[in-house]
């Protein structure tokens, strides 16, 4: 019997949209790309974007940098983060996070997770207490919302203040509140696999006006920030821009045209998005040796990526099934690989922070596999994907030990 094969690409997204790509051609027409190069009586796509973000999150400012790791070390320095200073990240993350620490010359200090994949908020606590920290930059990795309530009550507690990293969360909430909304500032980003695609793009949004003007002047503003419309009074600016540094990361007109019809098509996007990734959860559920991250009914989520574990498998063993879904066409990820590989690094390979012990963390992560859900796959590829992992994880999980196999590569 022939096995069925999936031969959908894990990278390919969708298309602009048609209105962005008109935008697009009518700034290219213009020639004016920079966010301050305004014709008389014009608005620059750069502020109109920032504008309209504003007001989909609620927030009352908004700034759009170049990308979403600008935007994380933006807002460490826009919280005047300082040279040796700790400050608490998520175990579970990407490298921009804590590379935008090392950036402004702080300090990564990792904090466990749960088995749910978000902070352990026991090991935050007692982190805080021993480091100082005063800042936490909380990652929403892979687009895992902690309990968002309890997590604000404690960081009162601790005096810490939050930074989102929302790349994975815009457009998701917990209980109805953005994700974005809860910390200090909320950090986007609107790289190719995010949820509006520039390409390469950030976002910050925050509802404190000094902060705010700090991130605008850190950004290269210069003199222009009286352009700004979903930006602070022009006397918040006075007052402190003779201490900020320019460090210039701006947005240009041409990604924020390209951006500004996504928005008003994100809603329906997560709703594409948590199709496809019911479908997956559905043909998963109930294999043997196979957990799911089960979401919590406060949260919602964006689907645009999958995650299961496979506790207490041998490397071998989560080898040997990767390699058997690549076979079929089906491109999984593995946190647990000794060397980082398709975008999986973590906390053993950033050598620029201190060595740091997170024995349950590094129990999860060991049999942690991530999958890209891209809105190109209908929900039936979703559904056939499932039923490839399903039937692989079933022979691999339930057959003899295998070799120590080479991972496959993938991008």
């Amino acid at each position: 019997m022939t096995q069925e094969r999936f031969t959908g690409s894990f990278t390919q997204q969708e298309p602009i949209p048609e209105a962005g790509i008109e935008a697009a051609m009518a700034v290219l027409r213009h020639g004016r790309l920079h966010r301050y190069n305004t014709a008389p009586g014009e608005v620059a796509e750069t502020a109109l974007l920032e504008e309209e973000f504003a007001a989909l999150t609620g927030a009352r400012y908004c700034l759009a940098v170049a990308s979403g790791g600008y935007a994380l070390a933006c807002a460490l320095r826009a919280l005047e983060v300082q040279p040796g200073e700790p400050v608490l990240t998520n175990a579970f993350t990407l490298a921009p996070v804590p590379g935008a620490i090392a950036s402004v010359g702080a300090k990564p200090v990792f904090v466990e997770i749960t088995d749910q994949l978000v902070l352990d908020f026991s090991d935050l606590e007692a982190k805080a207490k021993t480091t100082g920290a005063r800042v936490l930059m909380l990652s929403h990795m892979r687009g895992h919302l902690c309990d968002m309530e309890a997590l604000l009550g404690l960081c009162a507690r601790l005096g810490l203040r939050i930074i989102e990293d929302c790349a994975h969360t815009m457009g998701a909430a917990w209980k109805g509140v953005a994700s974005g909304r809860q910390g200090v500032i909320g950090c986007y980003s609107m790289q190719t696999y995010k949820h509006v695609n520039a390409g390469e793009g950030g976002l910050l949004i925050s509802d404190d006006a000094e902060v705010m003007a700090r991130a605008v002047l850190l950004s290269g503003s210069y003199m222009l920030y009286g352009s700004h419309r979903a930006a602070p009074a022009v006397e918040v600016f006075e007052a402190v821009r003779m201490q900020v540094p320019n460090v210039s990361g701006r947005m240009d007109n041409l990604r924020a045209a390209i951006l500004r019809p996504q928005l008003r098509l994100l809603a329906e996007r997560v709703a594409r998005w948590a199709e496809r990734y019911q479908a997956l959860e559905a043909g998963l559920r109930g294999v043997p040796g196979l957990r799911l991250v089960e979401r919590p009914v406060a949260e919602t989520y964006v689907g645009s990526s999958f995650q299961f574990l496979l506790p207490d498998w041998s490397a071998a063993r989560i080898g040997a099934f990767l390699g058997r879904t690549l076979a079929r066409g089906v491109e999984l990820k593995w946190f647990g690989a000794a060397d980082p590989v398709a975008f999986t690094s973590r906390y053993q390979h950033w050598g620029y922070a201190e060595p740091q012990s997170l024995p349950q963390t590094d129990a999860i992560l060991a049999g942690l596999v991530d999958m890209r859900v891209p809105l190109t796959f209908t929900v039936a590829d979703c559904a056939q994907i499932a039923r490839i992992i399903r039937a692989e994880a079933l022979t691999v999980g339930q057959g003899p030990e295998p070799e120590a196999v080479e991972l496959p590569v993938i991008q």
